[in-house]
């Protein structure tokens, strides 16, 4: 078994997580054996939409930025980009290519140095040949995110930007969206996503993600700073904006 899966800090980490948690042992060991550490520095570039598969990941440490950009369409424009999703420890992805085989559907870019778990594509499967049943565990990672992608859908189609914003730090802020196992702690939370970084992932304008951010720190409920918002109270920001004074 490779060294870094081993370590108990590392080990730790990933049970903090709720898919990996709830594996079988079986599973768990089958994983962490074929598992090798990978660092990346920021913005470094881990896939790019397009790429053959090449396994399944866990950020340990860090934050992996999936996204989309668009084409380019002229000599200054490098492309407009869609932020899917921030990737927290202890987070799992890459499951989508490792189901179907395909291509991958997006790019995934350290956003900070960042320490990764990688279990390769040809270990998995192989594993997972001999394991057939472990194909159900897997499955529960890619229904996790399912559920996810079609909760923001519902909200990008029927809420209002203040709600839809206020709904999604909650999620990320309450741990949901990085598979946490422990409910968020009742202090502050701070959440590493700049304004740029949350107006993409909302299809917003940054004005429109300023103005509802100044509103909710003027009540008390979060705190804007250079690259990362902190939330204050998560009850309030839950009821926002139909809380009083929201």
């Amino acid at each position: 078994m490779p060294a870094a899966a081993t370590d108990a800090g590392v080990q730790a980490t990933l049970r903090q997580g709720r898919w990996f948690a709830q594996l079988s042992p079986e599973f768990q060991a089958g994983l962490l054996e074929h598992a090798l550490l990978r660092r990346l520095v920021p913005g470094e570039r881990l896939f790019l939409r397009g790429d053959p598969p090449c396994g399944l990941y866990a950020v340990l440490e860090g934050a992996m930025r999936i996204s989309g950009v668009s084409g380019v369409t002229g000599a200054c424009d490098l492309g407009k980009e869609a932020l899917l999703a921030m990737v927290e420890p202890p987070s799992w992805f890459g499951e989508i290519a490792v189901f179907d085989g395909q291509p991958r559907t997006h790019d995934a870019v350290a956003d900070a140095a960042t320490w990764l778990l990688q279990v390769p594509q040809g270990a998995l499967l192989a594993l997972l040949e001999v394991r057939p049943a472990f194909w159900r565990e897997l499955g529960g990672l890619l229904c996790h995110k399912l559920r996810l992608a079609f909760v923001t859908l519902e909200d990008m189609a029927l809420l209002p930007a203040p709600t839809r914003l206020a709904r999604r730090l909650l999620r990320i802020a309450e741990g949901e969206e990085a598979q946490s196992v422990a409910p968020a702690a009742a202090g502050p939370r701070a959440i590493r996503l700049s304004q740029q970084q949350l107006s993409r992932m909302l299809s917003l304008t940054r004005q429109t993600t300023n103005q509802i951010l100044r509103e909710l720190q003027k009540q008390g409920i979060v705190r804007i700073d250079r690259g990362r918002i902190e939330v204050l109270d998560l009850r309030r920001l839950g009821d926002w904006p139909s809380s009083p004074g929201g």
